[in-house]
């Protein structure tokens, strides 16, 4: 899956793979783009497998003897990857970086491989077991769908809101997925169904969790001056700010089962983009058309909406009552239908791709896939999934595009998207090279 993702990554790009330093390159005269020998490192995500399996993904492309570091970091780890590219090529390490994540995951609920030792999460277990004592009450389940209810029912607590609500977000993220070729779940579930599912914990039912999944995702990262000389301005995105955080005390220390979900870590994420982006504090969010955000669970969807700063703290659950997360109305009779029947219309559309709950949660390649959805958008390219007026704008790059990828232990990472000042379309790009279809670009 790696190797296939990585290559597919190239041939986007317009470029070959070739064994060896002397293979011939092909001119930009019939072939506007790079080979594999212009990638300097690359770093590969992955949380289920040996060390080096990054190097064994890679080394069909080419044994180019680049530096290939090999990344480990929960839910976060396609991004975090991502994240380290990205340096990689903005502070002049390297012109051309490569981020690539794959995961192949056992059924069932996550656990530890290595049952020998405490999981680094320990901590988090602990805490989680003593705010269920001492605040939001007794809980059942697994303990990340714990932790994450927990963090809803804190939610419910302090500014209102129910179940029903988590309902709407996963029922809205499904129906999403059915314009997703390559989602896990294509079923379109609606609230009453997703209330009906079985239980997982005293918030969260089964069709609110994300699933298991296999997959894999690849980004290539290039510099301006490297975007130009290769010909590139027809499909080139940029990363306009991207963050990386960690947990703070008050996941700790504090009494907030939302800050132990990670909410205080994302919003501090959040905030650092932003301002990264040039934006006075608070500001910026109304110029975001485009979101894919880590739903987990349909709670940490919810909970996500004010970490963002897409509303108000206490304003998440009436977001999802005015539909500003989604489509303006569905207009659909049979499933069959509802792939070309609805349209969207609120002030966000949040996850089209169908999000984790639907699209699936492979986790080493998610955080990049995640980024993979945004760009295709910003391109223009997402096919029945596209969102539309994202470039009705004054300014002619277009809305931005917000990614936010996170893992508990804890890592999150959120990045700003948008159409640089130079883009072009049109010409020979990625989709003359895969096929026009949607289906046929995407990596999962």
């Amino acid at each position: 899956m790696g190797l296939e993702a990585a290559t597919k990554a190239l041939l986007d790009a317009g470029t070959f793979y070739c064994l060896n330093r002397q293979s011939p390159l092909l001119t930009p005269s019939n072939n506007p783009g790079i080979t594999y020998d212009a990638i300097e490192n690359a770093y590969v995500g992955y949380c289920y497998g040996d060390s080096t399996s990054g190097q064994r993904a890679l080394y069909s492309l080419g044994l180019t003897s680049i530096p290939i570091v090999n990344i480990n970091n929960n839910g976060a780890t396609g991004s975090t990857a991502l994240y380290q590219a990205n340096n990689t090529v903005k502070y002049g390490q390297a012109e051309c970086s490569m981020a690539l994540g794959f995961e192949r995951m056992q059924r069932g609920s996550l656990v530890t491989h290595f049952p020998d030792r405490q999981p680094p999460t320990v901590m988090m277990g602990a805490r989680c077991a003593e705010i269920e004592q001492n605040w939001v009450g007794e809980n059942h389940g697994p303990i990340a769908a714990r932790m994450f209810g927990n963090g809803a029912q804190e939610y419910f607590d302090k500014y209102g809101g129910n179940i029903e609500h988590l309902a709407k977000i996963a029922s809205k993220n499904h129906k999403h997925s059915l314009n997703n070729p390559y989602a896990q779940f294509r079923d379109g579930w609606s609230v009453e169904q997703v209330l009906n599912a079985p239980k997982i914990t005293n918030q969260l039912t089964k069709f609110m969790c994300s699933p298991t999944s296999d997959g894999a995702a690849c980004c290539i990262v290039a510099s301006e001056a490297f975007v130009h000389k290769h010909g590139l301005e027809n499909q080139a995105i940029e990363i306009i700010a991207q963050a990386l955080a960690t947990d703070s005390l008050v996941t700790f220390e504090g009494r907030s089962a939302m800050d132990l979900a990670g909410y205080t870590m994302a919003k501090t994420c959040a905030d650092k983009v932003f301002k990264e982006a040039g934006f006075p504090e608070g500001a910026g969010r109304d110029q975001v058309g485009v979101v894919e955000l880590h739903d987990c669970f349909a709670a940490n969807e919810l909970m996500t909406y004010p970490a963002l700063g897409l509303c108000a703290p206490d304003e998440a659950h009436k977001l999802v009552e005015r539909g500003d997360n989604t489509v303006s109305q569905f207009l659909f009779s049979t499933t069959a239908e509802i792939h070309s029947s609805f349209q969207y219309g609120g002030k966000y559309v949040v996850n089209p791709s169908g999000g984790l709950e639907a699209k699936g949660n492979p986790i080493g390649a998610t955080g990049i896939g995640m980024h993979f959805s945004v760009m295709m958008q910003l391109r223009d390219w997402a096919g029945p999934m596209q969102v539309p007026h994202l470039f009705d704008t004054p300014d002619k790059r277009g809305k931005f595009g917000l990614v936010h990828n996170m893992g508990l232990g804890g890592a999150v990472v959120v990045s700003l998207l948008r159409r640089p000042e130079f883009f072009k379309p049109g010409g020979v790009d990625g989709k003359t090279r895969q096929g026009s279809t949607f289906k046929d670009r995407q990596y999962f």
